[in-house]
């Protein structure tokens, strides 16, 4: 190696100061960066956005759906051209993903330096740490040896994975780095106890753990005390909520008690775990939104039943009508899959079926795709895609037209919002959501972004209602 090669070499090996941080998934994966965001800036990183500009590149993955899982395993792969350009840049696979390949991640993707689970998450900061200390002392090695590059051949330089504590309480040291200045998530639970056959949450966030309510209060009165007015309270089931002392519906009443939250919100509920208390908290508190998000995910007894549901479409509308009788403003969302195994045209008309007879605000809507090591993935994937994208389609357009109707229906109404901030649409116009989370547009000066006003409805479309605003609360 000439001199000049060497003292390329030798610039690698600086300390890591700069991070980029991608994310992939659901909110829990929002909250799990926001949190390794604050772990990191505690430690003096700056955060940047491009990868082109970090000594520390982390892909929080998701892979609860393949199409998910694909996008970020290309995104990490895209990432091997910028190692080799920069062979001390570190590359991370943090989130479900890891969890779900483990060390395999290492053997399958050599320019992938660190590979850690949602349950270990608060270690990384101290793992990327001992990974520089590697780096240091194998290019000093290298030096005195004369090895080429402190990565050839992909020998032992510090690279780590943290995959086996998948059932641990999950503790961060530090405040999360919130990305919204009005609206934070508050993780309330890690895990999920439930067996749903086509789900790999429980294999990839191990079971049910749930933090103590006195800390959660603790976290939520500090965010009152900041810019904050809307909490969204997260975890894979929050219906299932319970410390040893509290449960769901004592939490949620106690959260909502905390004076300057304005609003607060919760996901992710299973309907077989409703409970009447939590409907009674909701419809007693000002301050907890009307807006129910409840998972049907098909409209078959016998689908249902071979996704281990624990609930029948029966049980189903008896819980959507307990819920309208208490609060007949509320807002009402779910999830629907197509193309569950063994799922006919017949099943697939129940669901259809369902969708009519509820009347869903609106639907996230998907297609089955197997996940490796769920109880689904043995049976056969026997729905053709073809008949798969036309039943997702004939959903959506369904679903479509009910939520057009029901957003038709408000106009006229007046609306509650908090604003949240300048509407893409135009510098002139705001944008605030309701308390059933539809979003609103209307025109209003920058003085009203996080405040609460009152909108009347002049417009609406299946997503998005229009307004002009008649009053200002707070």
């Amino acid at each position: 190696m000439g001199h000049s090669e060497q003292a390329e070499e030798e610039l690698p090996v600086a300390d890591i100061s700069t991070y980029c941080l991608i994310t992939y998934g659901c909110q829990m994966n929002d909250a799990d960066s926001e949190a390794i965001a604050g772990d990191l800036a505690a430690r003096g990183w700056q955060r940047v956005e491009s990868e082109s500009d970090a000594d520390l590149v982390l892909v929080n993955t998701c892979v609860v759906r393949r199409s998910a899982e694909q996008r970020a395993l290309g995104r990490i792969w895209q990432l091997a051209a910028w190692k080799k350009k920069r062979p001390a840049m570190v590359i991370g696979v943090v989130g479900c993903m890891a969890q779900k390949e483990k060390e395999g991640l290492l053997e399958r993707l050599p320019h992938v330096d660190l590979v850690v689970g949602p349950r270990d998450l608060p270690r990384l900061g101290e793992m990327v740490r001992e990974i520089a200390q590697a780096r240091r002392a194998f290019a000093h090695d290298s030096r005195v040896s004369g090895f080429s590059s402190p990565l050839e051949n992909g020998v032992s330089n510090g690279r780590r994975a943290a995959v086996d504590s998948i059932d641990r309480p999950v503790h961060f040291a530090v405040e999360p780095q919130r990305d919204h200045p009005l609206k934070a998530r508050v993780t309330i639970m890690h895990g999920c106890n439930n067996g749903c056959s086509y789900c790999i949450v429980p294999l990839t966030r191990g079971r049910e753990w749930s933090r103590p309510a006195g800390e959660i209060l603790a976290e939520v009165e500090k965010l009152a005390a900041g810019t904050w007015r809307e909490v969204l309270l997260l975890g894979q089931n929050v219906n299932s909520y319970h410390d040893g002392q509290h449960d769901f519906a004592d939490l949620l009443r106690r959260v909502a008690a905390v004076p300057g939250i304005l609003r607060v919100r919760y996901v992710t509920s299973h309907p077989k775990d409703l409970s009447d208390r939590l409907i009674e908290v909701v419809a007693a508190s000002s301050a907890v939104c009307e807006n129910f998000h409840l998972p049907a995910q098909a409209g078959s007894d016998r689908v249902l039943a071979r996704m281990n549901r624990g609930y029948g479409r029966e049980d189903y509308l008896r819980r959507i009508e307990q819920i309208r009788r208490a609060i007949p403003q509320a807002a009402i969302t779910t999830d629907l899959m197509v193309g569950f195994p063994g799922e006919t045209d017949a099943d697939f008309e129940d669901t259809l079926d369902l969708v009519r007879r509820v009347r869903w605000d609106s639907a996230f809507t998907f297609m089955y795709s197997p996940r490796e090591g769920t109880p689904a993935a043995q049976w056969p994937d026997d729905v053709p895609a073809a008949v798969k994208r036309q039943r997702l389609q004939r959903l959506i357009e369904l679903q479509e037209r009910i939520s057009a109707e029901i957003n038709q229906s408000l106009i006229g109404t007046r609306q509650e919002l908090l604003v949240e901030g300048p509407s893409r649409r135009s510098d002139r116009l705001l944008m605030g959501r309701t308390r059933g989370d539809k979003v609103v547009i209307f025109e209003g000066p920058p003085e009203c972004v996080g405040q609460i006003v009152e909108v009347r409805i002049t417009r609406a479309a299946a997503h998005t209602l229009f307004g002009e605003r008649t009053r200002t609360y707070a």
